[in-house]
């Protein structure tokens, strides 16, 4: 489970810098915001995830269009149900959508569009943006993703000064990653 979470907040990482290069403006505002908190003094620390909102809504954003698990945890109806119109016999396998639920236009203003803004209120309704699953079979190891990928994204940021090396948009499909037996894997259409 803990090389799963590596792979997936690594990918998390890679999708989150390519919407910074894409749009550069939003990377200045994570820059002027890490300038202004922490400085170039010292690196970006655990203590000072609290004094950078706008790097937290860069990851949420980067999670509600990218979700690591596009289908979360199968679930069973326990009894005979009716969700939103449609009835679930007993025993029915139910999977949650999470990527359609990200990119839903009555749930989202613009949904394919790239704005961390969409959650400077600091709280999001938990069952609109839930790329680690939500309730008791949500993700054990939230705290830590959370946690490592701000903490990683801030110091990339801070670090070192990124820019694309041409105008044309940074495209991440074909990208490849190794799955956890060494396998490429590409994102395709």
């Amino acid at each position: 489970m803990l090389l799963a979470s590596l792979d997936t907040s690594a990918v998390t990482l890679d999708w989150a810098m390519s919407n910074l290069l894409s749009h550069p403006h939003i990377l200045e505002r994570a820059r002027d915001e890490l300038d202004a908190q922490i400085g170039q003094q010292k690196l970006v620390d655990k203590s000072d995830l609290s004094k950078l909102p706008y790097l937290q809504n860069i990851i949420s954003e980067t999670l509600r269009l990218y979700p690591s698990a596009l289908l979360l945890v199968p679930h069973y109806s326990s009894q005979d149900s009716t969700i939103g119109g449609y009835d679930m016999p007993r025993d029915t396998i139910l999977l949650v959508n999470a990527w359609s639920i990200h990119r839903d236009p009555k749930l989202w203003d613009d949904p394919e569009s790239f704005k961390p803004e969409r959650f400077k209120k600091g709280k999001v309704e938990v069952y609109k943006l839930m790329p680690f699953g939500a309730g008791r079979r949500a993700c054990p190891g939230i705290s830590l993703a959370q946690r490592v990928m701000r903490l990683t994204l801030e110091s990339l940021i801070q670090c070192f000064d990124w820019e694309r090396v041409s105008e044309k948009q940074v495209d991440m499909i074909g990208v490849q990653h190794r799955n956890e037996d060494g396998c490429r894997e590409a994102i395709l259409r």
